[in-house]
Order: C-alpha cells, then structure tokens, then sequence
C-alpha cells in the first residue's frame, strides 16, 4: 500500500470546481497546503472558489495529463482526488465526453497505480438512470445520457481492474449535492441554489407540475450537504485498506417541495409556483432517488448524514450572509 508521509503532496483535480474547492478547503483546515489543483479555467469565474485557497501549486487540466501520459514525476504524492470531469447532462457529444471523464480518469488511475497514489474519484448517481433501486450493482444500472453513461462506463472498469492494483481506488456516487462552491455552474447548480434566487428575485419556487405518478413538486431526490461529501472523501483517505464504489447519499429521500418550504420559511416570505412538466424530460427524467448506503456503511463509514432543514439553513446563511461554514474533517 501507498505511504503515508504527511508532507506528501495531495492533488485535486477539478480543485477550482464545486466539490474539489471544497475538499481543498477542508484539507486546509487540517493544516495541509502542499496541494496541487488541477483544472480549466476556460470559465473564469470558477478562480473565486480558489481565492481563500492555500495551495503550492495550480495545472491546466491539458498540461496535467500530458505530464500523467509521459509518466513525469510530481514528487512524492500520498492521493489523487480525482473530481475533474464534464459534468453536464445535456451535452451530447459523446467522442469529448468519452475522452474527458472516461481515457482521461484511466490515465490518471494507472498512473497512480504505477507511483502508489491513492486513486480517490467522483463517479456519479446518474449511472442508475431512471431505476428504483440505487444499489452498486450492475442489474440496477441504466444510464440515460453520455455523460452517466461514461462515469458506468470508468466504474465498470474499475471493477474489471480493482483486484489487481496496488492502491487504494474509491469511486464516489455523488447524488444531489448542493452547498459553497456552486455558483459558476449555471444551469447545472443545485436545486436549493435555483430557489434562493428565484426566491429573492421574484417571491417565488418554481416547480415541476406532477408526472410520472409523482403529484405537484412531490418529485424526490436524495439531497445531500457538500460538507457531509468532503468528510467522506477524507474519511477514505484516512483509511487506505477501503477500497470500491459507494454510494454517496444520506440514504433518506425528500420532495422538491420540502425543500422550497425550507427555504421560504429561511426567507420568511414567497410561495411555491409549480410549471408545467418539460416534454424533452418526459421518460428521461429520475423522479425519484435515494442512495441505497449500505456499502459505505459496512465500509465502516459510521457518521450520520446532515438534515435536510440544517445543511439548507448553512448554506442559504453562506449565500445571504456570507457565514462561511467549517468542515468536520474527521482529524
């Protein structure tokens, strides 16, 4: 197994991204600053989650996995977070997709492997596509679009390679996470962000209409605080024998309109306006998920998962009022 020197340096690919600022963030409050970030800053606004970042160093993604593919050395390194990756689910050009989340994330692993690297990555809940058992196991897995079909795609090979590395390997089946570090994501941001603003420009949550036997905003997701995904990435890290793919959920499942009533009451003023349901997402949309935790359990991950009401109070507190939230980092 991988050494343990605590000099060592950490990367995070993705680090200037939603979950990958925040793990550096949290590494920072242990007093670990020998990090090196790795991203592409083509969208500029990501630097903001950087800014109160201690880092050693920064590397544009292209140049990263040139170094990786000419095997070049970046001196004693103890894990890989590897968060990088296109994470939109509605782009469709499967040749770029294949190659950023999919040839790329193979690289990096085998490049691990070959320098005793902890290989830690974000794969994706999306893998299970519109099933109703979220359980890491392939029968439940039916991605629905290029982007979840290239995080199965690594995950499967993972699988088909894990007996034979010499590392750590962890892939995270992120569900809907939502917290700090968001902003520069558009469309793509959390669903308690869109309220907020919607809440504070207009006086009104928009939502689905019903479908799929699901009745107004009663389309349910399993929502999951930033905080709570950091504390597992470093969880694994601390316990380098723990290897495998795992969901990352808290394991319970709450409507859209729990959490738009959340952040009215926060607010203490607007109401729920509900849209018709989008004909594009018809037969393509999960309306319903909640992480199947068991194998993060018996992994030995024992910590309970922040509630809904507290994890939406923290963050909308960080929004409107910029109260910066600490990590419980486990060290």
């Amino acid at each position: 197994m991988q050494s343990h020197n605590k000099q060592a340096m950490i990367i995070v690919t993705g680090g200037a991204g939603f979950i990958g600022s925040n793990i550096v963030k949290a590494l920072n409050q242990r007093g670990e600053t020998n990090i090196l970030v790795v991203d592409d800053l083509s969208n500029g606004h990501k630097f903001k989650n950087l800014v109160d970042c201690d880092i050693a160093d920064y590397l544009d993604k292209d140049d990263f996995i040139e170094r990786i593919k000419n095997n070049e050395s970046f001196g004693e390194v103890r894990a890989l977070f590897h968060q990088g990756a296109c994470t939109a689910t509605t782009e469709w050009n499967g040749k770029m997709m294949m190659r950023n989340n999919y040839e790329y994330s193979k690289q990096v692993l085998h490049y691990c492997n070959n320098h005793k690297i902890a290989f830690l990555y974000a794969s994706s809940a999306a893998v299970y596509g519109t099933g109703k058992v979220f359980k890491e196991e392939k029968r439940y897995e039916a991605p629905l679009n290029i982007y979840a079909y290239s995080k199965l795609q690594f995950d499967t090979y993972l699988r088909s390679v894990i007996e034979q590395l010499d590392i750590q390997a962890v892939g995270f089946r992120y569900f809907n996470v939502y917290g700090p570090g968001e902003q520069h994501k558009g469309s793509m941001s959390s669903v308690a962000f869109n309220f907020n603003k919607q809440v504070t420009e207009q006086g009104i949550c928009h939502l689905f209409s019903g479908n799929d036997s699901f009745g107004n905003g009663e389309q349910r997701r399993d929502f999951i605080s930033v905080l709570d995904v950091v504390k597992v990435n470093l969880w694994f890290m601390d316990n380098p024998e723990k290897s495998g793919i795992f969901n990352i959920g808290t394991g319970k499942s709450r409507t859209f309109n729990d959490l738009a009533n959340i952040v009215l009451n926060y607010h203490e003023t607007g109401k729920l306006g509900y849209i018709p349901f989008p004909d594009h997402l018809k037969g393509a949309y999960q309306s319903s998920t909640q992480a199947d935790i068991s194998a993060l359990r018996a992994a030995g991950y024992q910590p309970s998962f922040t509630s809904l009401e507290d994890g939406i109070k923290v963050y909308l507190d960080y929004i409107n009022k910029n109260i910066i939230p600490k990590f419980d980092t486990g060290a």
